[in-house]
């Protein structure tokens, strides 16, 4: 007898914060996600967020410290859009919210590859990349052939 494995795909993510009501602004105003439920009173804290209605994101106001980078876990949440004017877009309102780049501008995820990005972090530390598939040809790979998204 064979068992069928179904197929799956990513449902939302889930990300601690410190500060509920930052990180809802913040992922609302850089990354254009709609408020689709909040309980931002009392000990349960949380807001979910998405897009067209679909959840994407929740966050929940469950940490007291920072990202690390250094311990098991979320290496780094991507979010892909179809062009790279859509990733310039994307950074130029990160740039308005003073958010922190691990690259300067766009860079291709390896050399000679049509997919790139920006890669920053949120007001938490956690690492975050915006890509799209193609577009990126002309632009500088960090890190020659490793994979730029591996944040080295």
């Amino acid at each position: 007898m064979t068992t069928t494995t179904p197929q799956i795909a990513p449902g939302h993510i889930g990300l601690n914060v410190t500060d509920l009501a930052r990180s809802v602004d913040f992922y609302r105003r850089a990354l254009g996600f709609d408020q689709l439920a909040i309980s931002d009173e009392g000990e349960r804290r949380f807001a979910f967020l998405g897009i067209d209605g679909d959840l994407r994101l929740t966050l929940w106001q469950q940490s007291d410290g920072e990202f690390s980078a250094r311990t098991p876990g979320l290496h780094h949440l991507s979010f892909q859009v179809d062009t790279i004017d859509q990733v310039r877009a994307v950074e130029a309102a990160l740039k308005d919210l003073g958010a922190t780049f691990a690259h300067d501008g766009v860079v291709a995820h390896g050399e000679g590859t049509a997919s790139g990005g920006i890669f920053f972090t949120d007001p938490d530390g956690i690492r975050l990349e915006v890509f799209a598939p193609s577009g990126a040809e002309a632009e500088a790979a960090p890190h020659g052939e490793s994979p730029t998204c591996g944040f080295f």
